[in-house]
């Protein structure tokens, strides 16, 4: 990726435009990591969460980059803390009896080792917990991770009430620098959140942006758009978030679409074009 391909956040971390995410690849985690990184991708995004994602496998496939020469500095990698709520009882990466800042600690060190690496580029919640109390216990947990400099910033993800999410900006000693949410028309693709994150510096990353789109994706003035540039509908709707801010997530298991969703950044959306995609999102 071009050096223009990348952005700064609040906390001074170099985060690529769009990011490679690996939940649901199961044993084909690893050899998928390893050519994601290898046509170019820098951003990793996994999760402390073995119910649906091979963390260990992502590791390996990082590590078998790493071990061709590329730095680990070259590389952001993007992992979460799964409350209980969300976790496999057979297969929890902490002890489930443990207090919460424990599991939050317990987890963190789980998912260094696996990922073969001595800190994350983003330690993120990966959904706000049943009590807005056990949602600020997690996070002062994931604050002390930060201080330490086990992780350089701090994000939430599914977290889809704008106000929950500004209490915790308010509350938090170490603000939100990330929310990574699933980018769809039923929560009115998080408008409000998205001005908060534009007033704040915090990065906003979509999940779910392709599969949960279809309508968009079909509609003729995405189309018309796809002709114009001989781009893929996805391109088109891909460049056009890159280009308002948003930090879209890809998990294609094809290696031609890994090639194409690279390839959004080989060309730029008219101001009028990224309005006329604007207006489908209402």
């Amino acid at each position: 990726m071009d050096p223009k391909d990348f952005v700064t956040s609040s906390y001074g971390v170099r985060m690529p435009r769009i990011i490679y995410g690996t939940a649901w690849k199961k044993e084909r985690t690893a050899a998928l990591v390893e050519q994601a990184i290898g046509l170019g991708f820098r951003g990793i995004d996994t999760a402390g969460q073995p119910k649906h994602y091979n963390e260990a496998g992502v590791g390996d496939g990082v590590a078998a980059c790493l071990h061709r020469g590329m730095d680990r500095s070259e590389l952001y990698l993007q992992s979460k803390f799964s409350p209980l709520s969300g976790q496999d009882p057979m297969q929890v990466p902490y002890d489930p009896n443990a207090g919460l800042g424990s599991q939050v600690a317990q987890s963190f060190q789980t998912s260094l080792k696996n990922l073969q690496t001595p800190y994350l580029d983003c330690l993120v919640l990966h959904s706000p917990l049943a009590s807005r109390q056990s949602t600020m216990e997690a996070w002062q947990a994931m604050e002390l991770i930060f201080h330490s400099g086990g992780a350089k910033q701090l994000g939430i993800s599914n977290c889809y009430d704008p106000r929950q999410f500004e209490l915790l900006y308010q509350e938090a000693e170490v603000k939100p620098a990330v929310i990574q949410n699933r980018f769809y028309a039923e929560t009115g693709y998080d408008r409000a959140i998205r001005a908060f994150c534009r007033e704040h510096r915090i990065i906003y990353q979509s999940f779910w942006t392709l599969t949960a789109n279809p309508t968009v994706l079909a509609h003729p003035a995405l189309q018309m758009l796809s002709m114009k540039y001989q781009r893929s509908a996805a391109q088109i709707f891909l460049r056009y978030l890159s280009q308002i801010g948003i930090i879209p997530l890809t998990g294609t298991t094809s290696e031609r679409h890994m090639h194409e969703d690279l390839a959004i950044f080989d060309f730029e959306l008219a101001s009028d074009e990224c309005e006329a995609v604007e207006r489908l999102l209402w």
